[in-house]
């Protein structure tokens, strides 16, 4: 009967490239080995979980490799929504690389902080699963869905400290704004199907390019601001300087450095494969978010003693200075500079913001504060990471030959070779905001350098082998971004090379 049925109805079941989505398949697979041995380990070998969620995220990396050394080109699923093409795959390996650093970062902090590990390790890879999968969206739902899918174990994680009150205050208004975030995107993703009649990216593409209605810049205008939300732009930031001071320190590197990207990498799928000709709407917006964002995000950084804090609102700078070349994207022909630079600064912004936090990890453990003159005097008795802190911030301020200045050059490159007079503007605003920033990441070298140490407590700090390890990984990467720019602007040209992104 059934066969019947399946012939008449002339049933083909679909092709899948299982090489293609491998990537994807060993991270769902490491997730449930993880649930599956938190019921059976004994408490005192908890520590496995987070070996097993390491190894998951290095072994997910090896068919990222093997993609990328391939030669078949795009390859693409389930009738053109799924796509892995070098863009994808770079992101692909930079959220896996930065989702192993948070492993190392995380490890002893959550084993000594008496947490349930088991959970905490399923749902850092769950959202790390929806991240691998937003590189290849290319349908408004499976978008959608990647969204939710990163998102939703993120507002959990941030109120991980339950008994907490800061904690669960963090994860409450991630929550709430995030919901609300999702509800203004998905109701301009339901306008874009109502005017396309598909949810497919590029049907989405031949609808838009004619005359925009209002209704067409309705539904542009609310998936942008759905985005803006996720990415913490101004003024849809409110969120994130409380969410991060709250949450855990390692799951807030993990909000500021791959959830942040993943948000990135949506909006820029979006604007260049489905509505690029909308963008005489979605133009302007991006200017004056990219404006707000490095303006108010810098303003606010120079009033903060929390350094949590501070560093929330260099977040949401550091997102002003990624959307700014996305402001002249339509511009001529400088769309594939604008791509290469927005991958760029995301590779290099990892590096050292993930850094940064390993800093603020290792020294807490004996300061067991999180002010900013928690560091005064950290070069007289902790040299080697008080130099570490001093390269991660002075890459954070875009200072040679540190991997921070190529980010931003990219940037105002890509500004500059729109050739408009408000690019040119956003430039100079972008310049006047370097200048801001070098402040209080100046101020944070200061206490470290010239101040004298609180308490007079000069005893050595002891930092766990993991997190040693997440220190050398990203010191290395930020000195080696920064004295061979090439490298990462190299990442950022393989990104452009995909026929999705017309590059």
């Amino acid at each position: 009967m059934l066969s019947t049925l399946f012939a008449a109805a002339d049933w083909v079941s679909p092709a899948v490239d299982y090489h293609a989505i491998a990537p994807e398949i060993i991270v769902a697979v490491g997730i449930c080995v993880v649930l599956l041995a938190d019921l059976f380990i004994a408490d005192r070998s908890k520590w496995l979980l987070s070996t097993v969620a390491g190894f998951t995220l290095l072994g997910a990396f090896i068919p990222v490799l093997t993609l990328g050394l391939s030669d078949e080109g795009t390859r693409s699923l389930f009738d053109g929504r799924y796509v892995i093409d070098d863009f994808s795959i770079v992101l692909k390996g930079l959220f896996l690389l930065s989702a192993y650093v948070i492993v190392l970062l995380s490890t002893t902090h959550i084993e000594e902080g008496d947490y349930y590990q088991g959970e905490y390790w399923v749902l850092m890879l769950s959202s790390i699963l929806g991240m691998l999968m937003m590189t290849s969206s290319r349908d408004l739902v499976s978008i959608f869905v990647a969204l939710e899918f990163l998102s939703i174990p993120a507002y959990m994680l941030a109120a991980w400290r339950k008994r907490d009150a800061k904690s669960n205050e963090a994860g409450v208004k991630y929550f709430l704004l995030g919901v609300f975030a999702s509800a203004v995107l998905l109701y301009g993703m339901s306008l874009l199907y109502g005017v396309a009649n598909s949810t497919l990216l590029s049907d989405l593409a031949s609808e838009m390019s004619g005359q925009l209605t209002s209704i067409r810049v309705l539904a542009v205008v609310f998936v942008v601001v759905g985005f803006a939300f996720k990415v913490s732009a101004v003024p849809f930031h409110t969120w994130a300087p409380d969410t991060y001071e709250g949450a855990p320190t390692p799951v807030t590197a993990f909000l500021s450095v791959a959830s942040k990207a993943a948000g990135f990498v949506a909006l820029v799928t979006v604007l260049y494969v489905a509505v690029p000709g909308a963008s005489d709407v979605w133009q302007p917006l991006i200017w004056v978010l990219a404006a707000l964002t490095m303006t108010v995000g810098n303003v606010m950084a120079l009033r903060q003693t929390n350094i949590v804090r501070m560093l929330a609102y260099s977040s949401i700078a550091q997102g002003g200075f990624i959307l700014m070349p996305l402001a002249v994207a339509a511009e001529g022909n400088s769309s594939a500079a604008v791509l290469r630079s927005v991958v760029t600064y995301l590779i290099v912004y990892a590096a050292t913001n993930l850094g940064m936090f390993g800093i603020i990890l290792a020294v807490s453990r004996k300061t067991r504060s999180g002010e900013v003159a928690s560091f005064g005097g950290l070069f007289s008795y902790a040299p080697g990471i008080g130099a570490l802190a001093t390269i991660f911030l002075a890459s954070l301020a875009g200072i040679p030959p540190l991997g921070g200045w190529i980010g931003k050059f990219s940037a105002f490159q890509a500004v500059l070779e729109a050739g408009t007079t408000w690019g040119y503007v956003l430039a100079v605003i972008g310049a006047v905001n370097s200048v801001i920033a070098f402040g209080y990441y100046g101020n944070v070298m200061r206490e470290m350098w010239m101040r004298p140490v609180p308490n007079g407590d000069t005893s050595a700090i002891a930092t766990p082998a993991p997190i040693k390890l997440a220190l050398g990984i990203t010191g290395l990467a930020t000195l080696a971004l920064g004295i061979l720019p090439g490298v990462a602007l190299h990442f950022g040209d393989i990104a452009v090379f995909s026929s999705a992104f017309g590059g």
